[in-house]
């Protein structure tokens, strides 16, 4: 069955067409210093921890968590194992961090594999923690807001094998059962990957309930206890990752699809492709070659459209196909090929693509065209890929696109990112977007309640998407815009962190060290200004501060509410002070 593939629908009236520039305020930003008196536990990166992914899930982790349910409050773990919490009540007397658990941590007895310690925040009264050897520690919290005096209380520690980092958590009562989501993430190590970096990225989905066991006595206070695992594997570290509410299903951003490989481990027996229903007429596929090039026509079935072809040439292997059935062609190249000098294109129902006596070895379904009509035909329809002008057919309101005139920010990986939506029930994807361009810049949690929100770039602007996998008909939907910082963003070449106000007030960067940069929504003036080249008067303007940090430590944590911004290093905490 062919994976339904949805699109991103952009709210128009969310999108300001006449912003012009974010203009540098020199007001300045409140910030208060809280020392630390421990250091923090950061774990840097060993020399076995070589390749991008492990840059990305720990060279980049966040040290610093924010409560969603009480925004006063964050959290960190420091080097005695301690996790500990602030809580903001006044910004001129900031207390110091208090103690919420501690667990046995001694950074010198770390092994070589060993990863930073992790906190998510469950619920109101729940939280989940690694503490990066591999053993996951459920703790009941009380109801943090009104008990933060309160010493945490472990209900489960288990041990889950290689070390691991949260990316997610939440809980769920249905039936009086309790039932707490655990999304883990690690990098390991992929024998099978020679041509690769060599490792592998798995994110590991646990379900923890109380519910009762057979010979459980009434009245007993039930236990913890693991009823389920869930493995999906994949070739890059997610953008984004989370369990929806209730437990019905998983969200991955990724440059690399996700795949569920094993269930309590058991590998999963994938089905084979149900056959496409094409045409049996032979051949399936007309191909011709001169000296440079090899062309090949290929029957689809009817009513293919472009986001339907799965298409992947390799040097030496060619495969095509319709959705998520079997392959229309699959198999070994005659001779090597240049991937990056060739394309695909599909005219009047039909494929056209680069893909020789024998196409793919062992393949003898398809038929050399040797016409000169229609190689007249061929060359005519693929006349634009040859042609010594730009465009040799533009449309007059649409003017080709100059290269030369990108700049370095206009550019995007080449790897063509999803975002996928697997059913909990059965583990398939039932929502795929393709991102293409829309490069992701941050996760935030607007709604407790609700999945983390991301954010992508859409051309200049920064959009924020919230899940909404209840709506079948828009499972993201579109419910901010951060003018112009997705420009913004990708010129600030030391940037670390990215996030946004709850509220959508403003949107911030951190860069590696010391500097913070924040940007206001536009907001009405109090003085009459004029755009001088147009002659009418500003309303409105953006803002732009930029705070420096009192301190030559990285920047480890970055966290922001409606009010503050909160940034930590190895020996200090930061408040700085945002919006009253």
């Amino acid at each position: 069955m062919a994976l339904p593939n949805c699109s991103l629908t952009v709210k128009r009236d969310l999108l300001d067409p006449n912003f012009e520039s974010y203009r540098l305020s020199l007001d300045s930003i409140p910030m208060y210093n809280v020392q630390l008196d421990a250091a923090v536990a950061e774990v840097k990166l060993k020399d076995s921890q070589y390749t991008l992914d492990h840059v990305k899930a720990f060279g980049m982790f966040n040290y610093l968590q924010i409560d969603p349910w009480y925004e006063d409050s964050v959290y960190f773990v420091d080097i005695k194992g301690r996790v500990l919490s602030l809580t903001v009540t006044l910004d001129t007397a900031l207390g110091k961090p208090r103690e919420m658990f501690r667990f046995e941590f001694n950074p010198s007895s770390h092994k070589e594999e060993n990863l930073c310690a992790s906190l998510s925040l469950t619920s109101a009264t729940w939280a989940a923690l690694s503490d990066g050897r591999g053993n996951l520690i459920l703790l009941r919290t009380s109801k943090r807001g009104e008990s933060s005096h309160f010493k945490w209380e472990p209900m489960l520690s288990e041990p889950l094998g290689e070390p691991f980092i949260i990316v997610h958590s939440l809980a769920h009562v249905k039936s009086h059962v309790h039932t707490i989501e655990v999304l883990l993430l690690r990098v390991q190590k992929d024998p099978s990957d020679t041509k690769g970096s060599g490792f592998s990225v798995s994110l590991e989905w646990i379900t923890v309930d109380n519910s009762a066991d057979p010979g459980d006595t009434e009245g007993e206070v039930r236990k913890y206890h693991m009823r389920k695992r869930r493995m999906l594997k994949g070739k890059s570290v997610p953008h984004y990752a989370a369990v929806e509410p209730q437990g019905k299903g998983v969200i991955v951003a990724s440059e690399k699809p996700f795949t569920f490989t094993e269930v309590d481990g058991l590998p999963l027996e994938e089905p084979p492709a149900e056959e496409m229903e094409v045409d049996r007429a032979e051949p399936i596929y007309f191909w011709q070659q001169t000296e440079e090039d090899v062309t090949v026509c290929l029957r689809l079935p009817e009513g293919t459209t472009k986001d339907d072809i799965r298409f992947k040439l390799s040097v030496d292997c060619l495969r095509v196909a319709v959705g998520g059935y079997a392959p229309l062609l699959d198999g070994q190249l005659y001779a090597p090929v240049d991937p990056e000098a060739s394309t695909w294109t599909i005219n009047d129902g039909k494929s056209e693509g680069p893909l020789w006596s024998e196409l793919v070895l062992g393949d003898r379904r398809g038929e050399y065209l040797m016409s000169d009509e229609q190689k007249s035909q061929l060359q005519q329809k693929l006349s634009y890929l040859t042609s010594e002008d730009l465009n040799p057919n533009p449309e007059k309101d649409k003017p080709p696109c100059n290269a030369q005139e990108l700049e370095d920010c206009d550019l995007f990986p080449e790897d063509s990112s999803t975002l996928m939506r697997f059913d909990g029930t059965t583990l398939k994807p039932n929502n795929v977007v393709s991102l293409g361009s829309h490069q992701f810049l941050f996760s935030v949690h607007i709604d407790p309640s609700e999945t983390p929100a991301f954010c992508l770039r859409h051309d200049v602007d920064a959009l924020l998407w919230q899940p909404r996998p209840d709506l079948d008909s828009s499972a993201w939907e579109h419910i901010s815009t951060f003018n112009a910082l997705g420009y913004v963003q990708a010129s600030k070449r030391d940037k670390k962190f990215s996030t946004c106000a709850p509220n959508f007030s403003y949107a911030a960067l951190c860069e590696c060290l010391r500097r913070v940069f924040i940007y206001r929504q536009p907001s009405p003036v109090d003085t009459v200004l004029f755009n001088r080249k147009e002659g009418r008067q500003v309303g409105q303007v953006a803002k732009q501060q930029v705070a420096n940090l009192d301190t030559n430590d990285p920047v480890l944590g970055f966290r922001a509410t409606n009010e503050r911004l909160f940034v930590l290093t190895s020996n200090n905490l930061f408040v700085l002070k945002v919006n009253n």
